[in-house]
């Protein structure tokens, strides 16, 4: 059964990256989005949280018309499809949502921030994030920028001349030095698992699944 909680998106990603998670119980909590751009999915273990400003009713008739095991609905492509044909947006892919802690001191990898805003990278990364700054490595590009509800995000880019020498890792752990917050987060498609091993590698946990829809 969904339910409306008066507890906000940025309450319950905090609270997860302390460990303490929605509770195991099956059920499907709904908040509001925390703006126009976020809005998705979140799968915890046995639990689920949709950010929607969306009809409560519709929602629960929607998981329910899924078929599927309760425990999963939430991430079902029938229930996520029904999703992006009433609010008109589109989906990515259900991410792997990790998150690691700040560290101390500078990053131990050269890097050259990127200051261009008409720079491809720095264009692309504001579509979906705020605050962004972007910093070039050799080899690579790191991003940092503030995403869903807030929350500081991380993604790292390769050349593919640079692959296997554990510059993503060190990228990966440079932005633990770099953000100005407590706790950093970064999404990483299961099915790439060079990328899901960089970022577990640099100290990243796995927190749940996350699936976006990207308003147009």
């Amino acid at each position: 059964m969904a339910h409306r909680t008066a507890g906000g998106l940025g309450d319950i990603l905090a609270a997860a990256a302390r460990g303490q998670f929605p509770p195991a119980n099956g059920g499907t909590t709904v908040v509001a989005q925390p703006g126009h751009r976020d809005a998705g999915v979140l799968a915890f273990t046995a639990h689920s949280v949709i950010f929607l400003d969306e009809d409560e009713e519709w929602l629960r008739a929607a998981l329910a018309r899924t078929d599927a095991d309760p425990l999963g609905a939430s991430m079902n492509p029938g229930f996520l499809a029904a999703l992006m044909a009433r609010t008109g947006r589109s989906m990515n892919c259900v991410d792997l949502l990790t998150c690691a802690t700040a560290l101390p001191g500078e990053p131990d990898v050269a890097l050259t921030e990127i200051e261009d805003p008409e720079h491809p990278r720095v264009a692309r990364a504001l579509k979906f994030r705020d605050d962004v700054r972007v910093w070039a490595a050799d080899g690579g590009v790191l991003i940092l920028g503030r995403g869903v509800a807030g929350r500081w995000e991380v993604a790292v880019e390769l050349d593919a001349s640079a692959r296997g020498r554990g510059l993503g890792v060190q990228l990966a752990t440079a932005a633990r030095h770099l953000v100005p917050d407590q706790v950093l987060w970064a999404q990483q498609s299961p099915g790439n698992a060079r990328s899901v091993r960089t970022f577990q590698a640099a100290g990243f946990r796995p927190v749940g699944s996350e699936a976006l829809l990207i308003a147009h």
